[in-house]
């Protein structure tokens, strides 16, 4: 290989490295990647930079806008209360939920459809006493199945429209990837009501006890000096049989006392660390004798009313850092009470926690915590225990005829799709569904500067050569199967790439890969860039290959080998449809 390929290769490992064990931001990894090749020379100014000046990256600033309206009408709530209702088989309300999910997330950023739909699937399975575990994923998983109905379903099919531009190709037409996307859609969202049932298991619902394995709450209560519980046992403090909690340790004048016998005594000053559920952990903050080790925090929040919210940690400043050092209470306005993390209990106190993407927090703050963070990295979630009320229910008329008005106008060609873009994002502001900060707040920076950033490191892995070697390779694994076995290859290592790193840098690295594959096979590039653009969306097999995933992994307090139970099966079939109907609809 060429050395400005051997070193793009070095940088490519590298930047997976960091992206899968979190070291940085995304957008950090991605933009350090890419300047790194500008100082070594594998790429020209022009090549690092051409995604600034890329549409991809603004399409998809002005449709995080329209989708930010969207739930600013809080229109989901109503509908998944539609859904659930009449209905009481496990695979009925599935059926009910998942392909009205799909069909709206051809329409509506993905990201922003789960961030909308998850609270009220919450606060409906708890009236309901059924367990959100049977629910969060597969909401998940089909909205990432309806995202690849559509161009505009999600920012990794915008992102390889803008690569397609940048290549000197015709980018992506809005409808250009349904005689493929919505089969597997379909196929998808029913293989997942069939099997999800039977294959996810039950991590509890707000009903069960702390044996039944629900999502588990970490929290810490001071035994009040001169309260009803100084001086009297565990037992004769009402604590050893808590329902949906449990005590775990005390620790005393730096000592920690673990297990807890019912009979130990329990003086003023005593700390205490309870495991439960997210309910009870809430009630606990009323019993009296014991006060929130938090107290401080509390006591030092604004007045007036407040409220108790799950905020799921994101990839801002939150994670890697502890309460103490991000200073929660000053920065965020609330108070941290517990601490949930997937499959794990937590014995530091809550302020030297070190944070980890997917955190779930249990805060005290005002009523309008949620409307400051919602929009922020620094969460990937923001919801009331309550759920969702619906913010601006008046909009919802105005708001669905500015999205439809740009389904209709890029659909038929009126207007580009960019053009159309910015068209629906001035609506919003025009008709004041979103003011000018809310509409500021909905742009996610970090994923515009990492699509940005990525079309650099693409340029580099297709003009330092690696590009090429990487097709060769491929095609030689491959050659006894022809076309149809290199297509088969590309999508088989997106998948896996997907599964390591962001979909959007996946669809950026295998993007230059599957043209130079497609050339050396002799085939039109046009399937392999179709597969490429599916496969980088189409990921089930891990919370981390898809920010979807990431949302849900904590809040339906499931393990990290869940996704695999549904996402190996659901992973194959698409792998199987892709190669079926690709040749059919776009010959190779």
């Amino acid at each position: 290989m060429d050395p400005q390929a051997w070193i793009t290769l070095g940088v490519v490992v590298a930047l997976v490295i960091v992206m899968v064990r979190e070291l940085v931001r995304p957008a950090v990894a991605m933009l350090g990647a890419t300047m790194l090749l500008l100082l070594v020379g594998t790429v020209t100014a022009d090549e690092a930079f051409a995604g600034f000046s890329n549409e991809a990256p603004f399409v998809i600033a002005a449709l995080l806008i329209v989708a930010r309206a969207v739930d600013a009408a809080g229109i989901m709530q109503p509908i998944v209360g539609f859904l659930f209702s009449g209905v009481s088989s496990p695979r009925a309300l599935l059926a009910r939920l998942l392909f009205p999910v799909a069909g709206l997330s051809a329409l509506v950023n993905n990201t922003t459809l789960v961030a909308m739909t998850v609270p009220a699937v919450m606060d409906i399975s708890a009236r309901r006493a059924l367990s959100p575990s049977r629910f969060l994923v597969p909401v998940s998983f089909a909205a990432v199945l309806g995202g690849v109905i559509t161009t505009v379903g999600t920012s990794t099919n915008l992102t390889v429209s803008g690569l397609l531009s940048e290549a000197g190709m015709e980018p992506l037409t809005v409808f250009e990837l349904t005689p493929v996307g919505l089969p597997i859609a379909v196929a998808g969202v029913l293989l997942v009501v069939l099997t999800a049932s039977r294959l996810l298991p039950d991590r509890g619902t707000v009903r069960d006890d702390l044996a039944g394995a629900g999502r588990d709450f970490t929290v810490a209560m001071e035994v009040a000096r001169g309260g009803l519980i100084d001086g009297r046992s565990v037992e004769e403090a009402g604590l050893r049989h808590l329902q949906g909690v449990f005590l775990v340790e005390i620790q005393r004048s730096g000592k920690a006392i673990a297990p807890v016998a019912p009979e130990e005594v329990l003086s003023g000053g005593d700390l205490l660390t309870f495991v439960g559920r997210v309910d009870q952990i809430v009630d606990l903050q009323r019993t009296r004798g014991l006060a929130s080790s938090e107290n401080r925090q509390i006591d030092a929040l604004a007045g007036g009313a407040h409220a108790f919210f799950e905020a799921v940690v994101g990839a801002g400043d939150l994670a890697g850092s502890t309460l103490r050092q991000v200073g929660f209470r000053a920065r965020y306005g609330g108070a941290v009470l517990a601490i949930h993390r997937a499959g794990q209990r937590l014995d530091a106190k809550l302020g030297e926690v070190r944070l980890r993407l997917g955190d779930t927090l249990l805060v005290l703050a005002d009523t309008a915590f949620r409307s400051r963070w919602r929009d922020h990295d620094d969460f990937l979630l923001v919801a009331p225990l309550a759920g969702i009320p619906p913010t601006q229910p008046q909009k919802v008329l105005t708001v669905s005829l500015i999205g439809g008005g740009f389904i209709l106008l890029t659909a038929f060609g009126v207007l580009p799709i960019l053009q159309s873009a910015i068209l629906a994002a001035l609506l919003v502001l025009a008709t004041r569904t979103l003011t000018v900060r809310q509409a500021r707040d909905a742009i996610d920076l970090n994923l515009v500067v990492l699509i940005a950033a990525a079309f650099g490191l693409g340029a580099a892995v297709e003009s330092s050569g690696l590009a090429a070697v990487g097709a060769d390779v491929l095609t030689g694994l491959m050659e006894p199967f022809g076309a149809i076995g290199a297509l088969a290859a590309v999508i088989v290592t997106t998948v896996i790439v997907t599964e390591l790193m962001s979909n959007n840098a996946a669809a950026v690295l295998i993007f230059p890969v599957a043209l130079a594959t497609a050339t050396a096979v002799g085939a039109d590039p046009r399937p392999f860039v179709i597969a490429v653009t599916l496969s980088a969306s189409l990921s089930f097999l891990s919370p981390i290959g898809y920010q979807t995933n990431m949302m849900v992994y904590a809040l339906g307090g499931y393990r990290f080998t869940d996704f695999a139970r549904v996402g190996v099966p659901l992973t194959l079939t698409c792998i199987v449809l892709q190669l079926l109907i690709i040749p059919m609809a776009f010959p190779l």
